[in-house]
């Protein structure tokens, strides 16, 4: 087998199968798809059963809530193959995604690719591209407001054992948990690698781990940051607090969301303002931002 993919699973019943489809019609057939049902209570156990039962590759393992990073510890200690691929519920990779960074991996022990970000209807917000080089002098060199890692952590592929050697996910990063993961590597002598090519398409909802969890986001990035540095303490990511949901955290995905669609010359975005506007009334970028665009409309 050459290849195990990981993939945590919590309420994805709506993008489940699309994700499952996209994975399961790969160009590169000799894979294993763990797939880790982290305590979920809608159909996605179903759903996962269902795909099992018709596909082998596909192996379902359950176990109460736990969180994204101690459900990737599990499934990167489930998977059997000397490389591992990520996946995120809700994205889709494209049919050559898993045979093109394979290639790459005789090049690098840590690949990319090029990613298209889009909003929960399949429309282009931007695409995330980046050089190996380049993301690994970030990595060991850059301070926390300024340092970049892969194009999306649902489209990396590595070799076990430089994730073995790193030391693998710290439970104690529950969000940057990949931020984490990549400057230990990078630290290790590992090398990256990224396909220009567009690979893999992911998903961004404002209710999301990256639209509602910015401030443990920046938080546990700092220390990933301190840690390198000879700072911080695994105690201190310990400590750091889920970012509990609230309107203004939304507002401010909504407005993201708005803004890239309208960059993209997509009238929708409209719409991703004016649910920002009515989730924070005070959220004057948006306010500025509708303005703006309401006149061009206009003339």
């Amino acid at each position: 087998m050459k290849l195990s993919v990981v993939m945590a699973v919590y309420n994805g019943s709506p993008a489940l199968a699309a994700t499952l489809d996209s994975i399961l019609a790969q160009t590169e057939r000799d894979f294993e798809l763990v797939a880790i049902d982290d305590g979920s209570t809608d159909a996605t156990p179903s759903i996962l059963a269902d795909y099992a039962s018709r596909d082998a590759r596909v192996r379902v393992i359950a176990q109460a809530n736990a969180g994204l990073t101690r459900a990737l510890i599990r499934g990167c200690a489930e998977a059997r193959a000397e490389v591992i691929a990520r996946h995120d519920c809700g994205d889709r990779s494209h049919p050559e995604r898993f045979a093109r960074q394979l290639a790459l991996l005789a090049t690098a022990t840590v690949v990319s690719c090029a990613t298209r970000f889009v909003d929960v209807d399949g429309d282009l917000l931007y695409i995330s591209r980046g050089d190996g080089d380049e993301i690994r002098r970030s990595l060991l060199g850059d301070d926390a407001a300024h340092i970049h890692a892969l194009p999306h952590h649902g489209s990396a592929m590595f070799r076990r054992d430089a994730y073995s050697r790193a030391g693998g996910y710290r439970a104690e990063f529950r969000v940057a948990q990949d931020l984490d993961l990549w400057i230990r590597m990078a630290q290790n002598g590992e090398t990256f690698a990224i396909a220009d090519e567009v690979l893999y398409d992911a998903t961004v909802d404002a209710r999301s781990i990256s639209g509602t969890a910015r401030a443990s986001q920046v938080a546990l990035t700092e220390i990933a940051v301190a840690l390198r540095d000879g700072r911080g303490s695994l105690a201190a990511a310990a400590a750091v607090a889920p970012s509990p949901a609230s309107a203004r955290g939304e507002a401010a995905a909504l407005y993201f969301i708005g803004k890239c669609l309208l960059q993209q010359r997509n009238r929708k975005g409209l719409r991703y303002l004016r649910a920002a506007i009515r989730r924070d009334p005070w959220h004057w970028k948006a306010w500025m931002t509708l303005a703006a665009n309401g006149f061009r409309a206009a003339r």
